[in-house]
């Protein structure tokens, strides 16, 4: 009897990758919104009541694409940041933030899919909030290390910004001055701002040689978070 639910989890394991698969090329193709339920059990030659065994309905699908793609992205910053864990933290927080570009592009309808339009209809789950935090806190730990560590040159904070950078700090990192809060939450957001425009066309015969424009525009944004240089 093991022996047998072990080859059903098996090849439920193999037909979810399958489904989710053939969505992939979906999304490519057609675009998240378009994503058809029917269209996929049809590719795989499934009916369409045996793929809601796996996905009752498209947007548990959707979410679990949107999981995947932000395990995955998340999955890239945190390789990068272990393999230069003995760098300085500037040059650590740039190659994290380059793993991060090198997945987008090298997975731009997934990237889509997560920081692209939101797909009408769909409304994603709290299952999302963990993944899509996974680049964030490699980001915050990266700015906790140089803290804690060699330190962190910040401007202050101008007068009004104070209650919400206080805001910010208790939610986000209780432990590091409210001014390396703003700024993380500041690069955060400029980093996918550059990732976007490149992977959705907007540098296109703008910006040529975007590997060392991409490298320069990160390093920035972590010294605008107060990481050092090398001295």
């Amino acid at each position: 009897m093991t022996t047998v639910r072990g080859a059903r989890a098996r090849a439920r394991i193999e037909i979810t990758a399958a489904i989710k698969d053939e969505a992939r090329t979906q999304l490519a193709a057609e675009g998240a919104a378009r994503l058809s339920l029917r269209a996929v059990a049809r590719e795989l030659g499934m009916v369409s009541s045996a793929l809601y065994r796996y996905f009752p309905s498209r947007d548990d699908l959707l979410t679990a694409l949107i999981v995947d793609a932000y395990d995955a992205v998340g999955a890239a910053a945190e390789q990068a940041a272990a393999e230069a864990a003995e760098q300085r933290p500037l040059d650590r927080w740039t190659a994290v933030c380059r793993a991060v570009r090198a997945w987008a592009v090298d997975h731009p309808h997934e990237y889509a899919l997560i920081y692209g339009s939101p797909v009408p209809g769909y409304t994603a789950p709290e299952d999302t909030i963990g993944p899509a935090s996974r680049v964030g806190l490699v980001l915050v730990e990266t700015a906790r290390g140089a803290h804690t560590g060699e330190g962190v040159a910040l401007p202050p904070l101008p007068e009004g910004l104070r209650p919400e950078a206080a805001r910010l700090a208790a939610d986000l990192a209780p432990d590091l001055p409210p001014a390396l809060a703003v700024m993380l939450v500041s690069a955060w957001s400029q980093l996918f701002g550059l990732v976007s425009f490149e992977v959705f066309g907007h540098f296109h015969n703008i910006v040529e040689d975007r590997d060392a424009f991409f490298a320069a525009a990160a390093r920035r944004l972590g010294q605008d978070v107060g990481l050092l240089p090398r001295g």
